[in-house]
């Protein structure tokens, strides 16, 4: 008897690549790279940058963040852990929220990737 349960089943989605300017991001291999070098980040880092550029330049307010990176709503008032990640995150990635290359701040809303 044909066995057709693979047939019906959902799909999984490969994991996207994402570029911006120099800044690449390789969800599958778990790598950033800035001018063609590795970026180490940590989870929550990579996390971040994930979700950034999945939104496709979309604003993401630190509290959905919060939600997305650890599914705990408690954290959610916490904006500022968010905010620390986010210095640290473009710390690494030779980014200032003076003179944004990839990651900006919409006051008061939250952060978007600059499409450049």
């Amino acid at each position: 008897m044909f066995d057709d349960t693979a047939a019906t089943m959902p799909q999984t989605e490969t994991p996207r690549d994402y570029a911006v300017g120099d800044l690449q991001l390789s969800v599958a291999r778990h790598e950033c790279r800035l001018h063609g070098r590795p970026v180490a980040l940590t989870p929550t880092e990579f996390a971040i940058l994930r979700i950034l550029l999945e939104q496709d330049g979309a604003v993401i307010s630190a509290e959905e963040l919060c939600r997305r990176i650890w599914n705990d709503e408690r954290c959610c008032g916490a904006a500022n852990t968010i905010s620390v990640h986010m210095r640290h995150l473009r710390r690494k990635l030779q980014d200032t929220v003076a003179s944004p290359r990839y990651i900006r701040t919409i006051w008061g809303v939250g952060y978007k990737i600059e499409s450049q």
